[in-house]
């Protein structure tokens, strides 16, 4: 079944309601990771995230979500596109351990210094056109709280996140309080829509959130609402390396630091900073990605076992 984000707007148009429950893109962004638990539930709920909030992306391009941090976790990042293709990664620093009950602050911001960028990054930039860079303030023990706070500081806009992930699946529901066609929050008026369809919302809980599909769900929370419902946006998991990628950047070290790996390890393994894919490439590879360019030097033949 293809994983998709759906969108609906509740009977006045004050306010927009997101829900995304994603399976087979999940398994992929985990299928050559072990991640310990706490490090995928915080992974699962920037991927949730960054796809509710790259629905709404008005441009072709990506959106990126991206924490450097000061403890445990070293560096999160997740980019989703306008066409909701998406990847994701995590680096756990070396000689740290990673705390079961972890939360975002003690995985990422032990001392203070972590720092969570938002990144609006167009596909068709003009000339000396830069992506948009917002810093976001880590306030709050989850990525719901942090985002949350952003979209008001920086966007304008109130927006209630629930997030949830775990083996299986990863799941998100976003309630946006939209501004009227003057690009202003809506009056008084409106505000019992607004309260109507948070506390609505926030009667979730995360394995509910995880356990119900998307209609359902939705079913469940806003039966007695009048919906627009709008056509499902697909969504999938995307990582552009090829084994080609992956012979060009050896080809740009050169022969010369290609054949040390090969002397130390007996081939070159290159794994994929997003997906975790491996590429092994033998001497009689390594060989072939110089064959019309420098000539590697001479070794002797690798012994069979």
């Amino acid at each position: 079944m293809t994983d998709s984000l759906k969108k609906y707007l509740l009977e006045d148009r004050t306010v927009r309601v997101q829900a995304v429950r994603l399976h087979d893109t999940w398994q992929q962004a985990q299928a050559h990771h072990q991640y310990p638990p706490t490090v995928k539930r915080l992974l699962g709920e920037l991927v949730a995230a960054s796809t509710l909030l790259a629905a709404n992306i008005k441009f072709e391009g990506s959106l990126l979500l991206q924490i450097q941090g000061d403890g445990p976790i070293a560096l999160v990042v997740v980019e989703c596109r306008s066409d909701l293709s998406l990847r994701a990664t995590v680096k756990v620093r070396d000689g740290h351990e990673v705390p079961e009950d972890g939360t975002l602050q003690s995985l990422l911001n032990t001392r203070g210094e972590g720092r969570f960028m938002v990144i609006l990054d167009p596909k068709r930039k003009v000339p000396g056109q830069q992506a948009y860079q917002g810093i976001v303030p880590l306030e709050g023990d989850t990525v719901a709280e942090v985002l949350q706070h952003y979209m008001k500081a920086s966007e304008q806009l109130d927006t209630r996140l629930w997030l949830a992930a775990d083996d299986a699946h990863v799941a998100g529901l976003l309630v946006q309080r939209l501004p009227d066609q003057g690009g202003l929050p809506q009056g008084n008026a409106d505000s019992d829509t607004w309260t109507r369809a948070t506390h609505l919302a926030g009667t979730l809980s995360g394995e509910e959130l995880l356990q119900t599909d998307v209609d359902t769900l939705i079913h469940r929370l806003y039966w007695e609402e009048t919906l627009t419902a709008f056509d499902p946006l697909p969504v999938r998991w995307f990582c552009p390396c090829t084994r080609d990628r992956v012979a060009g950047m050896l080809r740009s070290l050169g022969a010369a630091e290609v054949q040390e790996i090969l002397a130390e390890q007996g081939q070159v393994e290159v794994s994929c900073d997003f997906c975790g894919k491996p590429y092994l490439f033998d001497p009689v590879d390594c060989a072939g990605l110089f064959a019309e360019s420098t000539p590697m030097p001479e070794q002797d033949p690798p012994t069979m076992h």
